[in-house]
């Protein structure tokens, strides 16, 4: 068999098609989650918070050459090492949201599948009659005629 059948056997196969659906659909559903931490979420806890913005924290670790403003963009811009806490916390938040989002879901999937009805079981087949049972019925049989 060659390598291209064999590739060709290994990628049509259900689990790896349902593996490409699930990274596309879940990088679909990173942008949502991302839109919601960035574009409702943040806002409202910058807001409780005292209108921080957090994309904008972060702390200087270098020398800061003259002219370049104070802001996240142009100091990373300039080369000049920041760490950018806010940042992080916003992809913490981002990411715990989806973690929770995640665990709703799979909790939902297994209530419904505990809840789905078991199929009724078959009848039973009966046991098949033992050899000297159906000897001796055939004897009996016999000495009925």
């Amino acid at each position: 068999m060659g390598m291209m059948q064999e590739f060709k056997e290994f990628a049509v196969k259900g689990n790896v098609v349902d593996l490409a659906v699930g990274v596309i659909i879940g990088g679909a559903f990173g942008k949502i989650v991302g839109s919601l931490v960035d574009d409702v979420i943040m806002p409202i806890v910058g807001r409780v918070v005292g209108s921080l913005d957090f994309s904008n924290l972060f702390v200087v670790l270098g020398k800061v050459p003259d002219g370049v403003g104070m802001t996240l963009v142009e100091l990373k811009k300039a080369g000049v090492p920041v760490l950018a806490y806010g940042n992080f916390i916003t992809v913490a938040v981002n990411f715990l949201i989806l973690a929770f989002i995640i665990f709703m879901m799979v909790k939902q999937i297994n209530r419904l599948k505990r809840e789905e009805p078991a199929a009724p079981a078959a009848p039973e087949a009966p046991a098949p009659t033992p050899e000297d049972i159906q000897l001796l019925r055939e004897i009996r049989d016999s000495l009925k005629k």
